[in-house]
C-alpha cells in the first residue's frame, strides 16, 4: 500500500510539474515514444480514415514521425510535414496551408532536439484548433528543461520521459484530459487496467489505470517523483535561466572560431532554443569529432540524433555533433570543448579557411 500510495504521488507532483490538472490526466507508459504511440494506436485508429490528413513538421524525431507514417499507411491516410524557414523555425505560411487540408491530428516537438528550437506550443495549438485538428506535443525536449504549463498551450496530448530529468529510465509520460481520455478505446490491454472481465466482455478500469496495462514500473514512477522534488527544489525557471546562460556562452565561443556551421538560431536568438548546439567541423565528420572529444573527456553525441529527414534532407547532412547542457554543467566544461575543437583540427590536420 505504501508502494501504490508513493506510485500515485508521484502522479500528482507530475501533474503539479505541467499544471495537468489531476493524476488521473497522467498516465505512465515506457517512454516518450510509447507515449506518442499509444495516441496513435488508440485515438488514431479510432478517428482516422481514409484519406484522412495528419500533420506533423520537418523538425520531428523519429518517434514522432513513424507512428504517425505507421497510421497513415494502415489508414490509407495522408502524411503531410510542415516545413521549415530558414533552417531554424517552422514556416507558418506553409502551415497555414496545410491546415488547409483540415488534419485530423498535428503533432509536432515543443523543442527540436537538433536544432534546438523552440516552437510556440500555445500559439500552434490554437492554429490546429481553429482547423478543427487535434494536437500532440512532444515535450520530450521541453518539459525537462523550462516551465511547461499544459493547460495554458491548450494541447490535447502533452508526451515526455522522466528519464531526460534527472528520473529513471524505463518511463514515459502521457497527459490528456479526462474527457478526451475517456472517450478512448485503449490498444493495448490485460491485467489491472480492466475493471471486469467475463469471457463475453470487459469494463475498463478509472483513469489513469484504463491506460496502463501489466504491472506498473513501480519503482521507476517513485523515483520519478523524487527527482521532480529535486528539481522543484531548484526551481524550472533557474534551471532555464542556467542553460541559456550557457548555450549563450557556447554558441558565442563556436561563433568564434573557423570553419564551424553552427545549426539553428545563434547567440543573439538564444531565448528561441533550448540547450542543444548542433554544429560540424569543417573536413571533420562528427563521430571523428565526437571521438576526439571523448579522448578529452567531453561527451557530445554524433549522427543523424534520430531525426533523419531534418539532418538529410533539410541540413543536407550525413550527421551532426551535438552539445547539450543541463544544470551540473558549468562554463569551463564549455571552454574545454572549445580547447578540443582545436585538437581535432590538430588530430585531423586540418586547415582554416584564414
Amino acid at each position: 500500500m505504501k508502494a501504490t500510495d508513493e506510485y500515485v504521488r508521484s502522479k500528482e507532483l507530475a501533474a503539479k510539474l505541467v499544471n495537468a490538472g489531476s493524476y488521473r490526466n497522467v498516465i505512465y507508459c515506457r517512454n516518450t515514444t510509447d507515449a506518442i504511440n499509444i495516441v496513435a494506436l488508440s485515438w488514431g485508429e479510432a478517428n482516422i480514415r481514409k484519406g484522412d490528413h495528419i500533420l506533423i513538421t520537418d523538425m520531428e524525431h523519429h518517434s514522432n514521425i513513424v507512428p504517425w507514417l505507421m497510421l497513415a499507411k494502415r489508414k490509407g491516410a495522408v502524411l503531410d510535414h510542415v516545413q521549415l524557414k530558414g533552417k531554424e523555425s517552422i514556416d507558418m505560411e506553409d502551415l497555414r496551408k496545410k491546415l488547409e487540408l483540415k488534419p485530423k491530428i498535428f503533432a509536432f516537438c515543443h523543442v527540436s532536439n537538433v536544432l534546438g528550437s523552440i516552437n510556440d506550443a500555445k500559439g500552434l495549438t490554437k492554429l490546429a484548433h481553429e482547423a478543427g485538428a487535434k494536437v500532440l506535443v512532444d515535450a520530450a525536449q521541453s518539459v525537462p528543461h523550462m516551465p511547461v504549463d499544459f493547460k495554458d498551450i491548450g494541447c490535447d496530448f502533452l508526451a515526455f520521459s522522466p528519464h531526460k530529468m534527472l528520473g529513471p529510465a524505463g518511463l514515459g509520460v502521457l497527459c490528456a484530459g479526462e474527457e478526451l481520455l475517456d472517450g478512448i478505446t485503449p490498444a493495448i490491454v490485460g491485467s489491472d487496467m480492466i475493471r471486469t472481465v467475463t469471457f463475453d466482455s470487459a469494463d475498463w478500469n478509472e483513469l489513469p489505470w484504463k491506460f496502463e496495462s501489466g504491472t506498473p514500473n513501480m519503482e521507476g514512477g517513485i523515483g520519478f517523483g523524487a527527482a521532480i522534488e529535486y528539481l522543484n527544489g531548484i526551481g524550472m525557471e533557474k534551471v532555464r535561466q542556467h542553460e541559456m546562460e550557457l548555450t549563450s556562452y557556447a554558441l558565442k565561443r563556436l561563433q568564434e572560431q573557423e570553419d564551424i556551421t553552427i545549426y539553428g538560431y545563434g547567440a543573439k536568438n538564444v531565448a528561441k532554443r533550448g540547450g542543444v548546439i548542433s554544429f560540424n567541423i569543417k573536413g571533420a565528420h562528427p563521430h571523428d569529432v565526437a571521438s576526439i572529444f571523448n579522448s578529452d573527456g567531453i561527451a557530445i553525441r554524433a549522427g543523424h540524433h534520430c531525426a533523419m529527414p531534418l539532418v538529410n534532407q533539410v541540413l543536407c547532412e550525413t550527421a551532426v555533433s551535438r552539445m547539450s547542457f543541463y544544470i551540473y554543467n558549468k562554463p569551463e566544461e564549455i571552454d574545454k570543448a572549445i580547447e578540443a575543437v582545436g585538437k581535432v583540427r590538430k588530430v585531423l590536420r586540418l586547415a582554416t579557411s584564414q
